[in-house]
């Protein structure tokens, strides 16, 4: 009898950890922050590296992959020809189906830029010009399609193409429009109605999806918008809270400019918010607090150019902040901060960390070089202490977003995505 129950109470574990397993359902994972839950991740590695579960091609791009209920989502491009939702078995590699649809041209870094959103039976990608797709993943077809550029007067592309990743809030999807008519747009997710459009944001159209941040217990989005010029001469540009359910615009903030701000806006706490970019921008620390007569008032807590993020947003862990530091003005590698502003490490050019992707998971980091390198590192504020590493990668610019599922994490160069056994697996 007592074989029997604990063969049964194995049995329930089994399930439940299938069941339960976090998936990563867009950029930056469940919660858009780079975090996983997922405990039981390998310490040590062989020198080759975590084991390759499988490898699959791909065109050039930047897109990350998203995964949900056993299926991989990521948004390939060709520029002759268009995009290509391209969706997986999660545990096999094994390619699906696809959805495309005709969008060519070319700009500066050919490929994709964005990931797909997954929530419950559909899929929501945005591609470069600016086509915004909701693909219902039972029948493979679209049920909506929208343009966030065109739609709502934009004109000449920006330079690196629109980068916008959709965000789910309640029954609403979320994109960052900016252009001279609407700052940021939101669609019902099912049907597609436009539910609400901000004013035109001040400041050019730069690279940063909508984030949500924590002020007073109440959930706001936070947008930034991009300056006119670089370092000392930027000027123009906005960090700006809005109302998720009305796109009431709520506070701005203009202390801070970046003339291609890329990372999203961090959620550190207590009101508090981290913005950060390359271009000699570095790093503000606002916070933002509900005043006596329902409005809301920013203040600088620091702002300070010796860290900062130049393609994606700082992992908060432990009241500290861990980042990638190479930019075109700077190298200070992979770097790390604390809640007063203040640098505790940098790896310089030993080693070098250039706009790659990281993670954090079980206490620790997964993080790509930006080239051919994968590491496993232990955040701590009292120095840099990599604790595996290995070659996995293709050299080039290979700058896009991790994802963990099941011990399982995805990678990409400029001609494939592979997943690497890097956790006790649960499935």
């Amino acid at each position: 009898m007592k074989s029997t129950a604990r063969l049964i109470a194995l049995i329930v574990t089994l399930s439940v950890a299938y069941v339960f397993a976090e998936d990563w359902p867009q950029y930056y994972g469940p919660r858009r922050d780079a975090s996983s839950t997922e405990k039981g991740l390998l310490r040590t590695w062989p020198k080759e590296g975590p084991r390759v579960v499988w490898t699959v091609p791909l065109g050039p791009g930047f897109g990350g992959p998203a995964v949900s209920q056993g299926k991989l989502y990521l948004l390939d491009r060709d520029e002759k020809v268009g995009d290509t939702l391209r969706v997986y078995d999660f545990a096999t590699g094994k390619e699906l189906w696809t959805f495309a649809y005709n969008a060519p041209g070319s700009f500066m870094f050919p490929g994709s830029r964005t990931s797909p959103t997954v929530d419950g039976d559909r899929a929501y990608i945005c591609g470069p010009l600016g086509d915004l797709y909701s693909i219902d993943v039972n029948t493979h077809k679209p049920v909506w399609h929208k343009n966030v550029w065109t739609d709502f007067g934009g004109g000449a592309l920006p330079r690196w193409a629109i980068t916008q990743n959709p965000l789910v809030y309640r029954n609403l999807l979320i994109v960052g429009s900016q252009t001279s008519q609407a700052g940021v747009v939101a669609y019902d997710k099912l049907t597609g109605e436009l539910k609400w459009q901000t004013p035109a944001l001040a400041g050019a159209t730069g690279y940063v999806s909508p984030s949500v941040v924590k002020v007073g217990g109440e959930d706001q989005l936070v947008m930034v918008m991009a300056a006119q010029g670089f370092g000392r001469t930027a000027a123009g540009g906005s960090v700006n809270g809005i109302d998720p359910l009305s796109g009431k615009v709520l506070w701005t903030y203009t202390n801070w400019q970046c003339g291609i701000p890329v990372p999203h806006a961090v959620d550190a706490g207590e009101g508090r918010v981290l913005i950060t970019g390359g271009y000699n921008a570095g790093t503000s620390m606002i916070k933002v607090e509900k005043k006596a007569d329902g409005s809301y008032g920013v203040t600088e807590l620091f702002k300070t150019v010796e860290f900062g993020a130049h393609t994606q947003p700082p992992i908060l862990y432990r009241d500290h902040f861990y980042a990638q530091y190479t930019t075109n003005e700077r190298s200070d590698g992979f770097i790390c901060m604390g809640m007063d502003g203040k640098v505790r490490w940098k790896t310089g050019e030993n080693p070098a960390f250039v706009r790659g992707g990281s993670l954090l998971a079980d206490g620790l980091l997964l993080s790509t070089d930006g080239s051919t390198m994968l590491y496993l590192i232990e955040p701590d504020p009292s120095g840099f202490k990599p604790l595996a590493s290995a070659v996995l990668l293709e050299q080039g610019t290979n700058w896009a977003p991790l994802a963990l599922v099941d011990g399982k994490l995805l990678i990409r160069d400029q001609k494939q995505m592979k997943c690497l056994q890097v956790g006790q697996q649960s499935r």
